[in-house]
């Protein structure tokens, strides 16, 4: 059975997070997550566990577009 996925910016919305405190707490501009959200720039495997240990969701849960 797949797991369930959520899109970034999901997770980040159901973590009750705005991209400018996603961005301080990792240290990135809020234009990096945006472009993350939509696909526009890969992300590097660091930066996915930071988000997904930032919004406390398993890596499988989260689809990239």
């Amino acid at each position: 059975m797949e797991p369930f996925r959520i899109s970034l910016k999901a997770a980040r919305i159901n973590a009750n997070m705005k991209q400018s405190e996603v961005a301080e707490k990792l240290n990135k501009t809020a234009a990096t997550i945006a472009a993350w959200e939509n696909g526009d720039v890969n992300i590097k495997a660091v930066d996915l566990d930071n988000l997904c240990a930032l919004y406390n969701v398993p890596k499988d849960y989260i689809f990239l577009g």
